[in-house]
C-alpha cells in the first residue's frame, strides 16, 4: 500500500468516549502523534462518565467535539445536520450504506450512528481531511458514514471486543472501505487480514508502553515469601470488572490458596461487576484480605505496580465472544519488573512466554491459577527472575515509540521518527526463541544464573 505523501492537515479521531480512564492507551497515542506534528480533532460519541482522569489528558492540545449522545436530546442539532448533509454529493451513498446495515441490524444504536454521522459531517471543520476511528464497531460506523457523506478517507484502529463480537458481514464491509487498518495483536491481524480482500492493508501496531513515563522501578527487596503475617505478599490486579477479565475466577483461585499463606490482594478498577465481586469475596471469606481501590489515575496505578510483589490477570473469553487483546496493564506491570501470571487467551502469549517471562494458565481454571499463585507467593527468587526477564522483553520489544513510528508513517507525517522501519510488520516471528531469550536474560539479573 502506498504511504500518503505529505502530512495531512488535520485528522479527526472518532472515539466512543473521552476522556476515559480505561483507554489511556488512546490518550498516549494522541499525545505522541501531536508531538510528531499531527493536528488532531477529538470527536467523542459520548460524554465522560469517569470521575478520575489521567494527567496525560491535560497535556493533550487537541480540540474536542462532542456529538449528540442520544439523538432526541439534541434534535435541533440533528435536524440541522441532516439539512446540511442531504445536499452533499455523497448523501445517497451514505444513506444506502446505512439502510443496508439497518436491515441487518435494526437497532436504535444503528439509527443513532447515522444521526451522529450527519451532525459530524455538518460540523466538521474545513481543515480536517481524514477520519480515524478507534474501535471497529460504533466509532468506525460513524466514521464510515461520515466519510461517505464528505468524500474523505477514513482509517481505523481495531482492538479487542470490537473485533471478536462484531458480525462478520460488518467487519468485511468496513475493512473493504477503510483505507488502512491497524490492530494491536498479531492474532487480531491474522483474523482481520483473512477477512480483507487487501490483506496488506491490515497492519500490526502494538500499543506498547511509554518507557519515559514508566521508567524502571526502584529495586524490589523481593524477600516476602508468604510466611510472615507482618509482611504479606501483595498481589495486584488492574482492570475493569467485566466478564472477560476473569475476576470471578481469580477470587475462586485466591480462596483455594492453602491456609496459613500470608498474602493480600489489591484490586484497582471499576465496572459493572464490582458489587457482585464484593459479594463473592464475602461468600468466600476473602473480604478481610482484599483492598478495593476503585478506578485510579495513572500515577497511582504506577505506584501500585511498584509496591506489589506480583501481578495477576485471569482473562477469559466471555459468552458473547468478547475477550482481551493484549492487555496494556500486563505490559505496564512488566515494565516495572513485576512478575506476572495470566492466561492463554488471545494475544497474551505474544507478550508472556511460559516460564521465561511469566506464568500462563488455561482460562477459566481457578485451581491451576491457584497453583501458579502459590508458586510465586512462596518463591521471591522466582518472582525476581520472571520480573527481570519480563521487563527486559518489554523494554526491548514493546516501546510505544515503535507503534507511533508506524502510525506517523501511515498518516504521512514527515516527522516520523524512524521512517525506514515503517514497512516492517511487528509480529511474533521477529521475537527471539526461548533459547535466544534465555541467553539474553543471563545479562539481566543475577537471579537468572540459578
Amino acid at each position: 500500500m502506498t504511504v500518503p505523501t505529505g502530512a495531512t492537515r488535520r485528522v479527526a479521531f472518532v472515539l466512543k468516549g473521552y476522556p476515559r480512564v480505561s483507554e489511556t492507551f488512546i490518550a498516549q497515542e494522541i499525545l505522541a502523534l501531536e508531538r510528531r506534528g499531527l493536528h488532531i480533532l477529538i470527536v467523542s460519541l459520548r460524554h465522560p462518565t469517569d470521575r478520575a482522569t489521567h494527567p496525560i489528558h491535560r497535556q493533550i492540545g487537541a480540540a474536542l467535539l462532542y456529538l449528540p449522545e442520544y439523538l432526541y436530546q439534541d434534535i435541533v442539532r440533528v435536524w440541522r445536520g441532516w439539512l446540511r448533509s442531504r445536499r452533499r454529493a455523497g448523501y445517497r451513498a451514505a444513506r444506502a450504506a446505512w439502510f443496508s446495515d439497518l436491515c441487518r441490524d435494526p437497532t436504535p444504536n444503528r439509527i443513532r450512528r447515522f444521526g451522529q454521522a450527519l451532525v459530524l459531517a455538518a460540523e466538521l471543520p474545513e481543515d480536517v481531511d481524514h477520519l480515524h476511528a478507534h474501535f471497529l464497531h460504533t466509532p468506525a460506523s460513524v466514521a464510515r458514514y461520515t466519510a461517505l457523506l464528505t468524500s474523505l478517507d477514513w482509517t481505523v484502529s481495531a482492538h479487542a471486543k470490537d473485533i471478536w463480537t462484531l458480525p462478520e458481514w460488518e467487519k468485511r464491509s468496513k475493512l473493504a472501505e477503510a483505507r488502512w487498518v491497524v490492530t494491536c495483536t498479531e492474532a487480531a491481524r491474522r483474523h482481520l487480514a483473512g477477512l480483507e480482500s487487501r490483506p496488506e492493508a491490515v497492519w500490526l501496531c502494538y500499543h506498547g508502553v511509554d518507557l519515559v513515563r514508566f521508567a524502571p522501578a526502584p529495586r524490589r527487596s523481593n524477600t516476602r515469601n508468604g510466611s510472615d503475617p507482618k509482611q504479606p505478599v501483595m498481589i495486584l490486579s488492574v482492570g475493569r470488572s467485566v466478564t472477560k477479565k476473569g475476576y470471578d475466577d481469580l477470587l475462586e483461585a485466591l480462596a483455594l490458596l492453602r491456609a496459613g499463606l500470608q498474602w493480600r490482594f489489591v484490586y484497582i478498577g471499576g465496572g459493572p461487576l464490582h458489587a457482585s465481586l464484593k459479594r463473592q469475596a464475602e461468600r468466600l471469606s476473602l473480604s478481610h484480605r482484599i483492598e478495593w481501590r476503585g478506578a485510579m489515575a495513572q500515577p497511582e496505578v504506577l505506584s501500585a505496580y511498584r509496591e506489589a510483589d506480583l501481578f495477576v490477570l485471569a482473562s477469559k473469553v466471555a459468552a458473547d465472544g468478547d475477550r482481551d487483546g493484549l492487555p496494556n496493564v500486563l505490559v505496564e506491570a512488566q515494565s516495572q519488573g513485576l512478575a506476572c501470571i495470566s492466561t492463554r487467551v488471545s494475544a497474551i502469549p505474544e507478550l508472556i512466554e511460559q516460564h521465561v517471562t511469566g506464568l500462563l494458565v488455561p482460562p477459566g481454571s481457578p485451581s491451576l491459577l491457584a497453583e501458579a499463585l502459590e508458586r510465586l507467593i512462596v518463591d521471591p527468587m522466582q518472582r525476581a527472575w520472571l520480573g527481570a526477564a519480563g521487563e527486559h522483553r518489554v523494554r526491548r520489544l514493546f516501546s510505544i515509540e515503535d507503534g507511533i513510528d508506524l502510525l506517523a508513517a501511515r498518516f504521512g507525517l514527515a516527522s516520523a521518527r524512524r521512517p525506514d522501519h515503517e514497512p516492517a510488520l511487528r509480529s511474533p516471528e521477529r521475537f527471539p526463541s526461548s533459547e535466544e531469550n534465555a541467553t539474553q536474560m543471563e545479562c539481566v539479573s543475577p537471579f537468572m544464573r540459578r
